[in-house]
Formats: structure tokens, sequence, C-alpha cells
């Protein structure tokens, strides 16, 4: 038990309630997979739920039976009512993390960036902070300023209602109409924002700037934990993958990545092939620039790349871990398979097959 996070939960439970009910079809909030989540990452020792409680009198009933202490904000109008409940929850927050130093991590419940602040805070105190919210009731602002965000939307157990389908045809539609539609659409733009080719590729580079920045080893926890400060909202169950090492040995199987037995049991070492596709890419870089610099001259570093990809379209330097094609050039430089310079005549860099 000493090894476990201690969790203080606040819900901001108006917001939460009715973001659900304006997004989810009208249907109410569930607690339940809030909690579930949560018992995944640490202990639970406080969970406190602010709002008018006359409003939410079943919810009540929900939150009790699941420990939650219900903190009551007396009936003022609007704005002032909402704000009360806000600005109670914030100072409780800081207040905790002040009395009980062994709770590590808070998890505030709400999409209103107005919480952003006590995050900082929260954060600046050395505590971790996990976000839930309501997809498209979140602010953009507030996600990033966590270490970890859930959306409500996206936790196990919740059951998301489909989009309602928008129909402004006239009374007599046409025969063009008529014909069905394709079924594409909102699906398939998530799908592609969420695509496992572009995770690889932040992967990858991941572990190349961890490899870069740090002489040790790059074990599996340390580079999830990087994935969520570069994007907090990041899960691997978003991908297909029920856990995250699932997700690594999909890639390692796909030659992305190598695992070895790391200093913990299930939580491998993390590394890029020193072979195989990278030096493919070495090879075909020296193999384009030869045969454009036939005559002996020098290739400039403008449009090479595009160069390379009319020779192998699926090339791209940032799933071999490069952050630029500049920094990829040079490593080919190092390696042998091309000579780079600057030249600042031409104002650009200049790349000449290798000599022996």
């Amino acid at each position: 038990m000493d090894h476990e996070d201690r969790i203080a939960l606040f819900l901001d439970y108006e917001n939460l309630a009715l973001g659900v009910r304006d997004h989810h079809g009208g249907r109410p909030f569930d607690f339940r997979p809030i909690a579930d989540a949560l018992a995944e990452r640490g202990r639970v020792v406080v969970r406190r739920a602010y709002a008018d409680w006359s409003y939410f009198d079943e919810d009540r009933r929900m939150l009790t039976r699941s420990h939650v202490e219900l903190i009551e904000i007396p009936q003022r109008m609007g704005a002032s009512r909402k704000n009360a409940a806000d600005i109670k929850m914030a100072v409780d927050a800081v207040e905790l993390a002040f009395e009980r130093g062994y709770i590590s991590t808070f998890v505030i419940c709400t999409g209103d960036s107005d919480f952003t602040p006590l995050v900082h805070k929260l954060r600046e105190l050395n505590k971790r902070v996990i976000g839930v919210g309501v997809e498209k009731s979140t602010s953009a602002l507030l996600p990033p300023a966590c270490d970890e965000f859930l959306y409500y939307d996206r936790l196990e157990g919740v059951d998301v209602p489909p989009p309602a389908a928008r129909r402004s045809r006239p009374a007599r539609p046409s025969p063009a109409e008529l014909a069905p539609e394709p079924v594409v659409e909102t699906v398939a733009e998530d799908e592609s924002a969420r695509d496992v080719d572009t995770l690889a590729v932040q992967l990858v580079q991941t572990v190349a700037g961890m490899q870069g920045s740090s002489s040790g080893d790059v074990t599996a926890s340390a580079l999830k934990r990087a994935l969520l400060r570069k994007d907090p909202t990041f899960s691997e169950s978003d991908y297909g993958f029920r856990t995250f090492g699932e997700l690594l040995r999909h890639l390692a199987a796909h030659n992305v990545v190598e695992l070895a037995a790391g200093p913990a049991k299930g939580d491998p070492e993390v590394s890029l092939p020193e072979q195989g596709d990278r030096e493919v890419a070495f090879g075909l870089l020296r193999a384009v620039v030869v045969d454009l610099a036939a005559d002996g001259g020098a290739v400039a570093l403008s449009g090479l790349k595009d160069q390379l990809r009319r020779a192998r379209p699926d090339f791209s330097e940032k799933k071999l871990g490069y952050r630029s094609f500049l920094q990829f050039c040079k490593a080919a430089a190092t390696d042998g398979a091309v000579e780079l310079r600057w030249s600042p005549d031409d104002g650009d860099y200049l790349l000449t097959p290798k000599t022996p």
C-alpha cells in the first residue's frame, strides 16, 4: 500500500452533469466509469462533489452509494451560484494539498478553463493532476495543463449515443437526394486523427529524444509518462490496444521499436532499431544524391526530400526518429553515406556522394 498513489477526487458536478446531458442525448451522468478508471491508478482517499443539490436530487443517491461527500453550495442566482461552487472547490483542493502531504494525485473533474490556475498551483506544489471532462464541453485550455486528461466519453463503461443525423431537406426531395448516401464522415475523421502510423511517428520521436537527452535506458513506463506530458489526453485504448505493453509489442512486431528485458517485470526497455530501416533509408539518400549529382555537382537540401519520396513514397524521416529532414541528412553524413556542408553562396546545405 505504501507504493500506491493516494488520490483526492474533486467533481465540479454541475459542469459534468450538464455536459453529459447536453452531449449524450439527455442521458444521466454515471460516476462508476470514473471510479473504475481511478481505481486502476491508485487509492482514492477523498471524494467530494460540489453543486446545488436541489437541482440534482436523483444524482445525490447515486453519488452517496459511491461514498462521495456532497458539498452543498447555498442557493444563489445564475453565475454567482456557479462561481461560489468553483471557488469553494478550488480553496478546498489547495487546502488539502497543504494539509495532507501523503496525497500525491488530485483529480479535477470539470471541463471549465477557470480551473486551469488551480491545476497549475497543484503541480507547483508537486502534485500530479488528472483532469476529467466531457469531450465536447471541455475547454481546449484545460487538458494541456494537466499531467493526464481523461475524456469521460472514452472511459470504459460509458455508452456514447451515435451522432444524430442532421437533415435539412425540402418537403419534396429530388431523386438525387433519395439516393443512398455513403457512410464515411465523422468516424473516418476520428479514426484518422488517432491513426496508429501517426502514433508510431510520435512514439519514435519521443524515444529518440529521451535517448538523446539521457544516458539511461528508456523504459516503457518512462515512455508512457513522456507521451502523457506531450499529450495529456493520450490513451492506447483510442488506438485499439488494451494496454501500453500490447501497443509496444505491436510496434516491435513491425520493426518500429525494439523491446528488451527491463529493470522490473512488465516494464521492458524500449529502443530504436539500430539497423534495418535506417540503413535502408541512408542507402536511398545516397542513391538519390548519386543520381542527381551525376555530373559531379552538389545537390541542394531544398527539394531533396521530394526526390526521395518519388523513389520511395512511404519515406518519412520522422518514422526513423529524426525530427527534421536536416537531422536525418546529418545522421547520414555521420554514418558515411553522403557528405554535407553549408554553402553561404547558395544559402542552403549541399550534399555530395561520399568519396571513398
